[in-house]
């Protein structure tokens, strides 16, 4: 009869069956991302690429809630958006190599920061926006501009347009789509809606404003920042990001379809209108959040140390006042 394994002996391979099965997933997640971003393109100097990235946000998202552990995950997810629109190459290891290592180095820069996937303190904000976006994302837009210049498909004197172009789309994947898969981390059954009358007027505001926003002629885009706001106040992180995510999406269809605000305009004006509202948006939605949230973290501290105060000097004042023994 064959020996029967130890719980020791179980141990290993059951983490490297939970590590194969989040992999998979993420890769899953990556790959649907990017079929969905790839759905809304800009040309850029003759070179395509997409106002906003999704993979970079799953793959940040991915590593701060699972672990680098998961990294053979986003590499394959890299692999397989790649294999669906070109010809695999061996210089397509070096995108892949690319969109890997960034959201890798993000995270490991968010860990050295001292970074909470709560992002409820201005600090974790500051360093999602500086650290995990604008720092790490160069190296995603560095080495995939690179292939397309080492291949020939984009002259040498185009780089710097394509690679800020790049680089925005991978930065906008972090501050949009990170903070809302963390926000879905924290979420669990029963939902508990006690403020549902404001949730229905924010989100029929929000439905309205942002579709005049976008879709109407006249420059309306700053409709939306009253909104942000209002969602900030009231419901911090889930009422700003899911906000600023929808808003987005309807900018990036508009400046797509060249539709609404963006109509007339050039390839370069549409990208620098988009991003600029989405990167302020995003911004605002982000950084406010995380102050009120803090704030109010601070507000409750302060509640419940002067809470234990007053029942401990009530304890000492019910000590005092009882009468000696005789």
């Amino acid at each position: 009869m064959a020996d029967v394994p130890t719980a020791k002996e179980l141990d290993p391979r059951r983490r490297a069956a939970l590590v194969a099965v989040q992999s998979l997933a993420v890769a899953a997640a990556y790959f649907a991302a990017g079929r969905l971003g790839l759905t809304r393109q800009l040309v850029v100097e003759g070179a395509i690429y997409t106002p906003i990235w999704p993979p970079t946000g799953v793959a940040l998202a991915a590593f701060l809630i699972l672990g680098l552990r998961v990294w053979g995950g986003v590499a394959l997810g890299a692999l397989l958006v790649i294999a669906s629109i070109a010809t695999l190459r061996p210089l397509a290891l070096v995108n892949i190599l690319g969109n890997t290592a960034a959201p890798v180095f993000a995270c490991l820069l968010l860990r050295r920061a001292g970074f909470s996937t709560r992002l409820d303190r201005l600090r974790d904000g500051l360093a999602l926006v500086f650290l995990g976006a604008f720092t790490a994302m160069t190296i995603s837009a560095t080495t995939g501009v690179g292939v397309l210049v080492l291949t020939d498909r984009l002259p040498s004197h185009d780089f710097w347009a394509v690679w800020l172009a790049w680089w925005v789309g991978d930065a906008m994947g972090v501050l949009i789509v990170t903070p809302v898969l963390l926000l879905l981390k924290d979420v669990r059954p029963p939902f508990r809606l006690g403020r549902w009358k404001e949730v229905a007027v924010l989100t029929a505001a929000t439905l309205v404003a942002v579709s005049i926003a976008t879709q109407g002629h006249m420059s309306l885009l700053y409709l939306v920042y009253p909104l942000l706001i209002w969602a900030a106040l009231s419901f911090q992180l889930a009422g700003s990001t899911l906000c600023a995510l929808y808003a987005s999406v309807m900018a990036t269809v508009a400046a797509t379809d060249q539709t609404g605000a963006f109509a007339g305009l050039t390839q370069i004006e549409v990208m620098i209108k988009l991003q600029t509202f989405n990167g302020t948006m995003a911004l605002t939605a982000l950084l406010l959040s995380a102050v009120i949230t803090e704030q109010l973290n601070t507000r409750r501290s302060v509640e419940q140390a002067c809470e234990e105060l007053l029942e401990v000097l009530e304890h000492l004042t019910a000590g005092e006042s009882r009468p000696p023994p005789a």
